[in-house]
């Protein structure tokens, strides 16, 4: 486990821009390609020049919605916050994973991603799947090797402070988004993690921009994963 005061949370996320994961994960309830480009400034600051700082768990929800489904999918939606390891401002928060907080359909959901023992990769391509649509969409599959042309040795181990950084500097707030994940339903329907390579057509990623004609993809793997 790694303890972290919210403080050091906030200053790596301004300085810048699940092994299987379990329902336990507070939730409710895997060289690199690049580096994630800032958006709007990046993590560090907004609207440029001023260099002001961000803080992007401000505007985190401390209620959930549970319309996902017991699935892989992809969650199409808007970004409501980013919740580092102890941010302890926010609800349900966890010390080794980052939550994406995303809007769909109006209720927040959790898109709770592993960062500790993981390596990072970045492609740009295509949406995979539909078109962007705000919604849960689980008639869909995706594998980094056959659908990405993504390989275990494009991707670069980071400490977490740095893989905080690199997930955090292009997401937007108020930005449209895409997660493919996996969730348990039921009573884990806030909330959907394995957002990492998994195998079985079921790879987790975060996708930037997806409703241009070249998104990006944040994607991870364990170091054991070699594909």
């Amino acid at each position: 486990m790694v303890s972290w005061s919210t403080s050091l949370v906030l200053l790596a996320l301004s300085s810048l821009g699940c092994g299987s994961e379990s329902n336990a994960d507070g939730g409710g309830g895997a060289g690199g390609l690049g580096s994630a480009g800032a958006s709007e400034g990046g993590a560090a600051s907004e609207g440029g020049g001023g260099g002001v700082a961000v803080d992007k768990a401000k505007d985190c929800a401390n209620q959930f919605g549970d319309a996902l489904t017991d699935s892989f999918g992809r969650l199409d939606g808007t970004v409501v916050a980013v919740v580092a390891p102890e941010d302890t401002q926010c609800a349900l928060v966890n010390d080794d994973h980052l939550v994406l907080q995303v809007a769909m359909n109006g209720a927040v959901y959790r898109m709770v991603v592993n960062i500790a023992d993981v390596a990072f990769g970045q492609k740009s391509a295509a949406l995979i799947g539909p078109s962007w649509s705000e919604g849960w969409h689980t008639d869909l599959t995706l594998e980094y090797p056959t659908d990405l042309d993504v390989h275990s040795p494009a991707f670069q181990q980071l400490a977490l402070p740095a893989m905080i950084e690199q997930i955090s500097a292009g997401i937007e707030l108020g930005a449209p988004i895409s997660v493919f994940a996996v969730s348990s339903g039921g009573e884990f329907a806030s909330s959907a993690h394995l957002i990492h390579r998994n195998d079985n057509n079921s790879d987790g990623a975060i996708v930037l921009d997806p409703t241009t004609e070249n998104p990006t993809y944040l994607l991870f793997r364990f170091a054991s994963q070699s594909f």
